[in-house]
């Protein structure tokens, strides 16, 4: 089983590795059930990062004079992100290099 991003092999599972695997997950779902593992990681990966990302600027947010926050992830996101003063992780980092 390879495992592709955009077009970019990350890795492969070998046959082995697969059946080891498939000691405990029915062969019969194990591509269902690795692409739900999958989506599963990266969507928890961002439910935390979402939570981190609102905890810092809905404060910011109201201090700065908005009065309507979007209730949609997507919207309370993009909303921050337009903002001047945002940065993301690689702008912190540089920007605390420079300190």
């Amino acid at each position: 089983m390879k495992i592709s991003v955009d077009g970019v092999e990350l890795f492969t599972l070998s046959e082995t590795q697969k059946k080891v695997i498939q000691h405990d997950i029915h062969a019969d779902i194990f591509d269902e059930d690795m692409k739900r593992r999958l989506q599963y990681i990266v969507m928890h990966k961002f439910e935390r990062c979402f939570e981190r990302l609102k905890k810092e600027w809905e404060g910011k947010l109201a201090d700065s004079g908005i009065e309507f926050i979007p209730t949609s992830k997507e919207a309370f996101a993009e909303m921050v992100f337009a903002l001047p003063e945002y940065k993301n992780r690689a702008q912190r980092d540089a920007q605390e290099s420079e300190k």
